[in-house]
């Protein structure tokens, strides 16, 4: 299988109807495709939901009305918070993020231009920023995805020895569903993590790491076994 095809939107979301943001994931190859897109892409959703089920607040925010949320939260549009989510004490939604069903968004977590699946969950002290987390992905706490490189050049993924290039200067990280990212863990910029994969707590993870996976450190990466 070549680098390009490990990186896909079907190689890495098994789940795609736990979205809103199928369709348009859909009409794309790779993930980081859709990062610029997700603006216009919420306003478009929002424009066709139920307001039997929707509560739309301010500007281009739609909140689902069984969906839990602080009065101490902050929420700035394009916006869509799904049904069942909690968004807890504090968190700061900086705009472009769509979030799930059945999610939670923590205490201090902070989401900009981001896609959440339904059940992600980045409960305590996270940022996610340019990224996409795939069905019931979990970012243990203070876990953060870096979206830009200190030299501000494109960001590039590293598969193996090849390196595939996105474009973007702002990418943080894509992980697939069902991973489990460990505490005070740093995904750093075109971090793409395969479905059914797990971080250890305090790494620092770089490129690509494939689905049913352990990440121990750099360079120590095994196999799930059952």
């Amino acid at each position: 299988m070549k680098a390009t095809d490990l990186l896909t939107v079907s190689s890495l979301f098994g789940s795609p109807e736990h979205t809103l943001a199928a369709p348009y994931l859909a009409s794309v190859t790779y993930p980081w495709e859709i990062l610029s897109r997700i603006p216009g892409m919420i306003q478009e959703i929002g424009a066709t939901l139920s307001a039997e089920e929707y509560r739309r607040v301010g500007e281009d925010v739609w909140i689902a009305k069984d969906a839990v949320v602080a009065p101490t939260a902050s929420i700035s549009g394009p916006c869509i918070i799904g049904h069942g989510t909690e968004v807890r004490h504090c968190a700061f939604i900086r705009g472009a993020a769509l979030v799930g069903d059945g999610a939670v968004v923590g205490n201090s977590t902070e989401l900009k231009n981001c896609i959440l699946f339904d059940g992600v969950q980045v409960p305590h002290y996270n940022y996610v920023g340019d990224s996409i987390l795939g069905y019931k992905s979990h970012l243990g706490a203070g876990a953060i995805t870096s979206n830009v490189k200190s030299d501000k050049t494109n960001v590039a993924i590293r598969v193996g020895e090849e390196k595939i290039a996105t474009g973007c200067r702002k990418l943080g990280a894509i992980l697939g569903d069902f991973v489990e990212v460990g505490c005070g863990s740093v995904l750093n910029p075109g971090t793409v993590i395969g479905s059914h994969s797990n971080v250890y707590p305090l790494s620092a993870v770089r490129g690509y790491i494939p689905e049913n996976s352990i990440y121990k450190a750099s360079g120590c990466i095994v196999t799930k076994h059952d």
